[in-house]
């Protein structure tokens, strides 16, 4: 691996702009910007979420098949948003959408149909797995508004659409093999007339 940061700051951002891997000067609030900002929020979280797995892995053995798919996920998001920071580089293959996919099937086979809405909660570990699905889904919707500008490879887009559906499916199963019920949505009681 080639280029390395030996100094961490260099000044040259203080007055709203940053540099892309590809020699570009953007606003930082530039939609590009924005993307990589929200997969990078999107992948700390998953750090949160993959270091509170493996302290539980020991009290719920059925866990660490959480930790073998997600970790991945990582480096993946990281590929993204090299993506990102330079528009010519391409890093993500089909293949990982395919590996999420399969993972959802799976997952969604033991789990059986969904049958009412559910909030985030139950467990820390179901809420931090929601919070990372609500940021998959918001890292997909910078990455669009970015497409509407910039058009962007299309298995970037289809991999954090998918994942944000994984983290939905793993939120479910980490409740049931924690033996935690989910919390159910409660409709608003109707007001009386």
């Amino acid at each position: 691996m080639g280029y390395r940061l030996s100094k961490i700051y260099t000044r040259t951002g203080d007055a709203g702009e940053t540099g892309l891997a590809d020699g570009r000067r953007v606003a930082k609030n530039h939609p590009r910007v924005e993307a990589m900002g929200e997969v990078d929020t999107l992948n700390s979280q998953l750090g949160l979420l993959l270091a509170e797995l493996a302290e539980q892995a020991a009290l719920w053995p059925g866990l660490s098949e959480f930790i073998e798919v997600l970790a991945p996920c990582q480096h993946r998001l990281f590929d993204l948003g090299g993506e990102l920071a330079m528009p010519a580089y391409q890093a993500l293959q089909q293949a990982e959408v395919e590996r999420l996919e399969a993972a959802i099937d799976r997952w969604n086979e033991e789990l059986g149909p969904l049958e009412n809405f559910i909030l985030p909660g139950g467990t820390r570990l179901v809420a931090q797995a929601h919070v990372c699905r609500s940021l998959a889904r918001s890292a997909e919707r910078r990455c669009q508004h970015l497409n509407a500008e910039e058009p962007l490879r299309g298995v970037g887009l289809a991999y954090v659409n998918r994942l944000s559906d994984l983290l939905f499916v793993a939120a479910r199963l980490i409740a049931k093999r924690q033996r935690s019920a989910e919390v159910l949505w409660q409709a608003a009681p109707k007001p009386q007339a």
